[in-house]
């Protein structure tokens, strides 16, 4: 089976999925067909100082499809409602262009979200900039960092006052390492 990528209207991408899902239930094309996917990263915002999940989608307008390609599954997506083509047809070709084994394994990354895990290394006394969050361009020292690297405790000074503020790594970057 190879991976095929099928444009959709914006916003359709799950409704194409599911129609496709229910649609091969049960008919001789359902063999033809693996996984679906619309790839997701999870991120958070925090809104009334209440930390919310958010799934955000990478690739709006699309959903990936492993299939083994034939005429009539092409014919079968092609007329579900918000499917508008597969990426790859043209004047030119006239059949769906398969993904690179390459531009698969990096998809598939993305959607395992235990693939997606940074190390991190700052050390007490590191000057950081905030870029996210509600202290965002903020400047401060390191105080603390579990031992994982993924929390620190950073002084940062608001309002002429030193504050401790305790940030995700990937909130900060690096300014000036300390000298060893």
């Amino acid at each position: 089976m190879k991976w095929y990528v099928i444009h959709t209207y914006s916003g359709h991408e799950n409704k194409v999925k599911t129609a496709i899902e229910k649609g091969l239930v049960g008919t001789s094309l359902e063999k033809e067909v693996g996984r679906l996917l619309v790839p997701v990263r999870k991120s958070f915002i925090i809104r009334e100082g209440k930390k919310i999940e958010r799934e955000k989608k990478l690739f709006t307008s699309y959903v990936i499809m492993e299939a083994e390609m034939s005429s009539e599954l092409k014919s079968y997506v092609l007329g579900i409602a918000g499917v508008t083509s597969f990426l790859g047809i043209g004047k030119d070709h006239k059949d769906p262009v398969a993904l690179s084994q390459e531009e698969v394994d990096r998809l598939l990354g993305i959607s395992d979200p235990d693939r997606d895990i940074k190390t991190f290394s700052f050390m007490p006394g590191d000057m950081v900039k905030v870029t996210a969050g509600p202290f965002s361009d903020f400047e401060g020292l390191v105080q603390k960092s579990t031992e994982d690297g993924n929390k620190l405790v950073i002084d940062v000074t608001v309002f002429g006052r030193r504050t401790p503020v305790e940030l995700n790594a990937n909130q900060v970057e690096l300014i000036k390492k300390i000298s060893q």
